[in-house]
């Protein structure tokens, strides 16, 4: 069974686990090893401290993903990687080309591995790590992001207002893609403001859906 993690904020209570089909097994244990799948390195592994509210996203979901969205929309990208964990996906987008990358992450040893696993990848200069609640750091990025990750605890049921800060103006570039991963029974709506439904995919009980930002008014 999923994992889940609660999270206070001024949404309620976040509960994100999207589907677990593909992470099952990832329990209890000592270590988590992840592997980049693609771009300048690839295969390199990572062994991170298990936890119980540490859901990654395999490494056959992950290069599915990187795989349904093409190098043009991840070279060159600024990309935003929310709830971060261990911070796979966006270790992933700079490996394949991404200009830069910011992670949010609440836990502060996480925070600290993923400083880690950059400097230790010779990305810490094109890498950012800031630590706190996804919710308050939206309220203070630069924005202009063409690739944002929102892979929350399964436990979110509030993607409409996670989604709705995604609408602020500035913060996603003209054409920017939202990658959602959550729970395949999660209802997703095909669109949120400026964000419209590119794809749906579903591996086991993880779903993933891509958003496309459209155009501000006026």
């Amino acid at each position: 069974m999923a994992k889940k993690v609660l999270y206070r904020s001024k949404w309620g209570v976040l509960v994100l686990t999207h589907g677990l089909g593909s992470r099952a097994g990832w329990g209890r244990g000592k270590r988590v090893s992840l592997r980049i799948t693609g771009g300048e390195h690839r295969g390199r592994r990572f062994r991170l401290p298990r936890g119980a509210d540490l859901r990654p996203t395999s490494d056959r979901v992950r290069g599915a993903i990187f795989s349904i969205l093409g190098a043009d929309v991840v070279r060159g990208a600024r990309a935003l990687d929310l709830y971060a964990g261990t911070g796979a996906l966006g270790l992933e987008a700079l490996s394949r080309g991404a200009e830069s990358v910011e992670f949010v992450e609440l836990s502060a040893r996480r925070c600290r591995r993923i400083r880690e696993a950059l400097a230790a990848l010779g990305l810490d200069e094109r890498g950012s790590v800031h630590g706190g609640r996804v919710e308050r750091a939206l309220e203070s990025l630069d924005g202009g992001y063409g690739l944002v990750f929102a892979d929350p605890p399964y436990a979110l049921d509030d993607w409409q207002g996670l989604m709705g800060a995604l609408n602020r103006g500035g913060l996603m570039a003209e054409g920017g893609v939202v990658v959602a991963e959550h729970r395949r029974d999660t209802a997703m709506m095909d669109e949120y403001g400026r964000l419209s439904l590119l794809t749906r995919r579903r591996y086991g009980d993880t779903a993933i859906s891509m958003y496309e930002a459209g155009g501000i008014d006026g």
